[in-house]
């Protein structure tokens, strides 16, 4: 039964999220869930989310195609966009801004100078370092020199996207920018990192609200990604694995068997080699499929430094884990059971009369006998 509280909490998440209770409640269940936290950890969620302040987010923009922004923005979800702008209090963000030129970095500076210690410095695109850096400016600053003065007083750095979390497309050689990641354009070790081109919107959103519930970022791997979203191979939850141990493979693009939706790790798939959970909450929810391997199109790594954009498509994946010993094959041949003429010739391999040869073809099948019979 409803009680006071009960109603106030639905009018304040109707009001406030114009979204129903029960929606708010599944939102928070499913970001508890992609996160791995134990039962209750939703509940904990949805009070962070309607009872505690907005954190302060400064969010930059570098050397990309803005595609970060735009999938979260853009998402198909119905609530996702509004509920990353009413979960986080974005002060500055060039794509979304109304404000332009000097009323755009006076915003920065104020949101900076009010939240020192407590905001998000939220990093998209990667930073050129070549020639002092002078290959991307905003506000007459280099990138680097905008990154460095935000960073300061930052509670937390996280890059988002693959050009910010290792440099991506813009590094790849001859890298004519000299282009890096925000960690080792900084220095820092710090610096959680949500590669992907683009990355889902649930890892972005679930870091900000990890970081809103319990006043810490989540549990990253050495590459600082956090460990929900990147902690296991897209290999391990492929719906296609099942074909891959058996070995049944697309061998070209529009051949029977990838009409059949068999593995496509010998069209290059980086699956086997890649770090991601794109299998297991997809994009844009749209049902099954609505990921690159699902729709037919095999992985190209992109979270990863040195496979995506770095590694040629066609390129086979470095299996991370032993398949099993022997594969089937794509067509196998019924068993018949032995002939008359294969038993003989066991029987005269064997040295063994025809008469006793016979014998043993009329045995094959039969259960072994008893003690006793």
């Amino acid at each position: 039964m409803y009680d006071d509280r009960d109603t106030q909490f639905e009018t304040n998440v109707e009001t406030r999220f114009g979204v129903s209770r029960r929606d708010f409640m599944k939102f928070c269940a499913a970001m508890a869930a992609t996160m791995g936290l134990p039962k209750g950890a939703d509940a904990q969620i949805a009070e962070a989310i309607t009872k505690k302040e907005r954190p302060s987010v400064i969010w930059l923009h570098h050397q990309e195609c803005t595609g970060c922004t735009e999938s979260l923005l853009r998402s198909e979800h119905p609530t996702l966009d509004k509920l990353i702008l009413d979960i986080i209090s974005l002060d500055y963000h060039e794509t979304v801004f109304a404000a332009a030129g000097h009323q755009a970095e006076a915003a920065r500076k104020a949101a900076i100078e009010k939240n020192k210690g407590k905001y998000l410095l939220v990093v998209e695109g990667a930073i050129p370092l070549k020639d002092g850096g002078i290959y991307c400016k905003i506000g007459g600053q280099t990138s680097l020199e905008l990154t460095r003065e935000c960073a300061q007083h930052a509670a937390a750095v996280v890059a988002i996207g693959s050009c910010a979390s290792w440099g991506g497309m813009p590094s790849t050689p001859p890298n004519p920018t000299g282009s890096a990641g925000v960690g080792e354009a900084l220095g820092r070790k710090d610096i959680v990192t949500i590669p992907g081109c683009p990355p889902n919107p649930y890892n972005f959103l679930a870091t900000i609200v990890h970081f809103l519930t319990f006043g810490a970022l989540p549990a990253v791997d050495a590459k600082g990604r956090p460990t929900f979203a990147y902690g296991r191979l897209i290999h391990d939850n492929c719906e296609r694995r099942a074909h891959f141990d058996a070995g049944r493979f697309a061998l070209e693009f529009g051949d029977p068997g990838h009409r059949k939706g068999y593995c496509l790790y010998k069209l290059g798939c980086k699956g086997p080699e890649t770090y991601a959970n794109c299998p297991s909450i997809l994009f844009n929810d749209v049902g099954t499929g609505s990921w690159p391997v699902g729709t037919g199109h095999p992985c190209i790594g992109c979270t990863e430094k040195h496979i995506g954009f770095e590694k040629p498509i066609h390129a086979l994946a470095d299996l991370k884990t032993n398949p099993p010993t022997g594969y089937p094959r794509i067509v196998e041949e019924q068993g018949t059971g032995a002939t008359l003429a294969s038993a003989a010739l066991v029987a005269g391999v064997a040295g063994l009369a025809v008469g006793a040869g016979m014998k043993i073809a009329g045995n094959l099948g039969k259960s072994e006998p008893k003690d006793g019979e």
